[in-house]
C-alpha cells in the first residue's frame, strides 16, 4: 500500500517512483530484526530502561523547538540526515514504561491523591508542556489518554478522573480558541464544504477517495486521489487510499486485523506473569488502539484532523521502528 500510495508523489518530488517504498522496505526489514532482538530481552531490562528513556525523551522534546525541522507551521521532527523522526514517539513509549514502574512501586498507595495522581500528573504536564511548544496537539492527546488508561489500571480512584476530565475540557477550549490552526481544523471538521480549497481541502479529498472505493474498490494501484490530489496520501491519509483501492471489504478486513491484534494484546496483559509486564502490555496495546482509532476517525471525518499516522501502514521509517520495538517488548512479556 505504501508503494501504491506513494509512487506518484515520489516521482513528482524525487524523480524516483520507488523512493518512499524502498526506504520503507529497508526500515521494515531492519525493524523486524529489532523487534526479534528486543523480544529476547528480559522484562526486568525494560524496568531499568524506563527512567533513562524518559530523560532522553524530555531532552529530545526540549531540543525540537531549537533544532527541529519545520513543516506546516510546526516543529515536530529532528532531521537525522537519512531520515526524520518525532521525539514524541519515544515519549509515548517512555511514558508507558515509567508509569508501569511507578504503579508497581506505589502499589496500594495508588488510591491516594499524593501517590496515585501527583507524580503521574507531573510527568504528563512536563511532556504535554514540551509538546505544546512544537505545537503537537495529537501527541498531547495520546499522552493524556495513555496516562488515564494506565492510572485506571493501576488503581487510581475514579473521582480524580472526573476532575481531570473537567480540567481537560477547559484546556481543550482554551487550546481551540488560542491556537489558530486548532480552530481552523475544528471549522474544517464541522463545515468542510465552506472552504473546499483551503482548510477543508485535505478532508474532502480523503472523503472523495473513500467514497470512490465502493464495496470492492478500484483495485490496487488504480486509485486516483494519490495523483497529488490527496495530501499526505502515503503517510497520515494512507487509509483513504486503502479504502479507494481495496474498497469497504478490504478496509474492513484491515480493521479486523487491527482488532485481533489489539484483543490479543489485552489478552496477553491479563495473562502476564507479573504486574509490571501486565501494565506495560496494557499501555502499549492501548497506545496502538488509540492511534488506529484516531487515524481512521480523522480520515473519515469522524474527528478533526490530528496528524496521527496509521501504525504499520503509514510511511515513516523511525515511527515503524518504534512500533516494532513496542511489539518486541510485548513479545518479551
Amino acid at each position: 500500500m505504501v508503494l501504491s500510495a506513494s509512487f506518484a508523489r515520489a516521482y513528482y518530488v524525487k524523480d524516483n517512483p520507488l523512493y518512499f517504498f524502498s526506504k520503507q522496505v529497508t526500515f521494515a526489514v531492519s525493524g523486524v530484526m529489532l523487534m526479534l532482538l528486543v523480544s529476547r530481552f528480559q522484562v526486568a531490562t525494560f524496568k531499568r530502561m524506563a527512567l533513562p528513556l524518559l530523560v532522553v525523551a524530555v531532552l529530545l522534546l526540549a531540543a525540537v523547538p531549537i533544532i527541529g525541522s519545520e513543516a506546516n507551521g510546526s516543529k515536530r521532527w529532528i532531521d537525522l540526515g537519512f531520515t526524520q523522526f518525532q521525539p514524541s514517539e519515544i515519549a509515548k513509549l517512555a511514558e508507558v514504561l515509567i508509569f508501569a514502574v511507578m504503579i508497581c512501586a506505589y502499589k496500594e498507595k495508588m488510591k491516594t491523591f499524593r501517590y496515585g495522581v501527583v507524580p503521574f500528573g507531573i510527568v504528563v504536564v512536563v511532556l504535554v508542556g514540551l509538546l505544546y511548544l512544537e505545537p503537537h496537539l495529537s501527541a498531547s492527546v495520546i499522552i493524556v489518554l495513555i496516562a488515564a488508561i494506565m492510572m485506571f489500571a493501576g488503581g487510581t480512584k475514579a473521582r480524580w478522573f472526573v476532575l481531570a476530565a473537567l480540567l481537560m475540557a477547559v484546556v481543550a477550549y482554551l487550546t481551540i480558541t488560542k491556537l489558530a490552526y486548532a480552530s481552523d481544523r475544528i471549522t474544517a471538521w464541522l463545515r468542510p464544504e465552506d472552504d473546499p480549497l483551503g482548510a477543508s481541502y485535505q478532508i474532502l479529498q480523503s472523503l472523495y477517495a473513500i467514497g470512490s472505493g465502493g464495496l470492492l474498490g478500484l483495485g490496487i494501484g488504480q486509485g486516483r486521489q494519490k495523483y497529488l490530489y490527496l495530501p499526505e496520501e502515503h503517510n497520515d491519509y494512507i487509509f483513504s487510499v486503502v479504502c479507494e483501492e481495496l474498497g469497504f471489504i478490504g478496509a474492513l478486513l484491515i480493521l479486523l486485523l487491527f482488532a485481533l491484534l489489539i484483543i490479543r494484546g489485552f489478552w496477553l496483559a491479563l495473562h502476564a506473569r507479573d504486574r509490571f509486564g501486565s501494565l506495560v502490555v496494557t499501555g502499549l496495546t492501548a497506545l496502538l488502539a488509540l492511534q488506529v482509532f484516531l487515524n481512521v476517525a480523522v480520515v473519515t471525518n469522524l474527528l478533526p484532523s490530528t496528524g496521527i499516522s496509521l501504525p504499520f501502514f503509514s510511511s515513516g521509517g523511525t515511527a515503524l521502528w518504534i512500533q516494532l520495538i513496542e511489539i518486541g517488548i510485548i513479545l518479551s512479556v
